[in-house]
């Protein structure tokens, strides 16, 4: 039976997942928009987009997936360790095609037309790279860590997802990341389709 504490945790990270899916969504959808000539609401929503996978869940929801989940599910069930793996690789390698994405947006920015394809099919690769990442941790490491892991686990979980998450001195992670998110989903026509 799960606790209430581990319903609270993986609600959490289910709720992240969501979030990261509509922004994911809402950089494609620029991007087809910018692609059909269509209206777009500027370049740096774009970049407001990607600041907020960057700071996020590159910086935030990925490690503590590391630390705190992945951590305690390695080992307990052998045949998850193989997905472990691959998982806290796809973190690092999330963050690299982040940055690549970065790069090919600048590029577009200073040449135009001729970078554009480029761009378009980054954007489009992380969104699959991602969609493949989180049903990994949904289907595979999600259930197991409701079967396997223990209610001080889940204790340890529910404050690590639950807790003040903010990097930056004084400020409110979750307040400042609302408000982008909210800006994100606002701007973008469609985003969440």
């Amino acid at each position: 039976m799960q606790t209430p504490s581990a319903r609270s945790a993986v609600q959490v990270i289910m709720r992240e997942h969501r979030q990261l899916s509509v922004v994911i969504a809402g950089m494609q959808r620029f991007v087809e928009l910018l692609g059909a000539g269509g209206k777009t609401p500027g370049l740096m929503v774009f970049r407001a987009m990607l600041y907020y996978i960057r700071e996020y869940p590159d910086r935030v929801h990925h490690p503590k997936e590391d630390q705190y989940l992945f951590a305690r599910l390695w080992h307990r069930a052998r045949e998850l360790d193989k997905v472990i793996a691959e998982l806290e690789a796809q973190h690092v390698e999330g963050e690299t095609r982040i940055q690549n994405i970065e790069h090919a947006l600048t590029r577009y920015e200073l040449t135009g037309e001729s970078a554009f394809a480029t761009l378009r099919a980054m954007v489009d690769e992380y969104a699959a790279f991602y969609r493949h990442h989180m049903r990994l941790e949904e289907e595979m490491i999600l259930p197991a860590a409701q079967r396997l892991l223990t209610t001080e686990d889940w204790v340890e979980l529910d404050e690590a997802f639950g807790a003040n998450r903010d990097p930056f001195e004084g400020a409110k992670l979750d307040e400042d990341f609302e408000r982008l998110f909210s800006l994100i989903v606002q701007t973008i026509p469609d985003a969440q389709a």
